[in-house]
């Protein structure tokens, strides 16, 4: 299922088989059964549509978020951010299936990619709501770095996917709505919101387990997360956090902020 998905090109087909498989296993799960966890090699990379052209991240063009194509541009590039999501939630299934886990640990991380194939689908209908669509602008190509670079180390790619990445997305998508709602444009602000929210899960999950491998093999998490993070995320991690949402989903700030640029910490009031 999960590397059907990954070798699935076109984001709105990969999308529902993402759907369809979901669909699948929680309705096997609500009988008391589930899917077999079988073996399948994922690809080291995703299948991807044909656009959006994919260029070095210093190569994307830069674009005001003030003016309607730079909301478009900032839209686009959450859909490609989605997308990304949705193979790696799925290639963590795939890639590290060797490693027994509970069924608890394939329940949250196929909700997490339907929640992903959603968020996709959603800001794809925005795009198209402008008069856009993806695949119009050129994107990012350093995304699925993360995922090569831990494809070989199980709690590398936790600490770093949803402990690192998908936390910096509850950091800036605070922002993000404010911009579409001074924009007056409604439905990308509720869009938005129901990814904000859902998030917080995602990142949720990657803390959950992360501990549950450091207690398998009686490791420190705090120790572990800063040493394979120094060891797979190639630059400091950029303040401001936002502290409260990452408490919520069970990281503290002695996690992240011992890996932050060197920036002064501001004092609570």
């Amino acid at each position: 299922m999960a590397v059907e998905v990954l070798t699935t090109a076109d984001g709105r087909a990969k999308t529902a088989l993402s759907h369809q498989h979901a669909a699948a296993w929680f309705a096997a799960r609500a009988a008391g059964t589930a899917p077999e966890i079988g073996a399948a090699t994922p690809p080291l990379q995703p299948a991807r549509p044909t656009k959006p052209e994919l260029l070095s991240p210093r190569d994307v063009p830069r674009r005001r978020p003030g003016s309607p194509q730079g909301r478009i541009a900032l839209l686009h590039a959450v859909a490609h951010i989605e997308l990304n999501a949705v193979d790696l939630h799925w290639d963590i299934i795939a890639r590290f299936a060797a490693t027994p886990m509970p069924p608890g640990f394939y329940d949250d991380w196929v909700k997490a990619a339907d929640e992903e194939s959603k968020h996709f689908n959603l800001v794809c209908d925005c795009l198209e709501a402008m008069g856009s669509h993806y695949g119009a602008l050129p994107a990012h190509a350093g995304m699925w770095r993360a995922a090569e670079d831990t494809a070989g180390d199980f709690m590398g790619r936790l600490a770093v996917v949803p402990m690192v990445l998908e936390a910096r997305g509850l950091d800036v998508t605070p922002g993000m709505i404010e911009i579409f709602r001074q924009a007056g444009e409604s439905d990308t602000v509720a869009a938005l919101e129901v990814i904000y929210a859902e998030e917080v899960g995602h990142v949720a999950y990657g803390s959950k387990w992360f501990h549950f491998l450091c207690g398998r093999h009686d490791r420190d998490p705090k120790e572990i997360f800063h040493a394979l993070v120094r060891r797979y995320f190639h630059s400091a991690l950029k303040p401001p956090f936002n502290e409260e949402k990452r408490a919520e989903a069970g990281l503290p700030p002695d996690f992240y902020w011992p890996l932050a640029e060197e920036t002064p910490r501001r004092e609570r009031p």
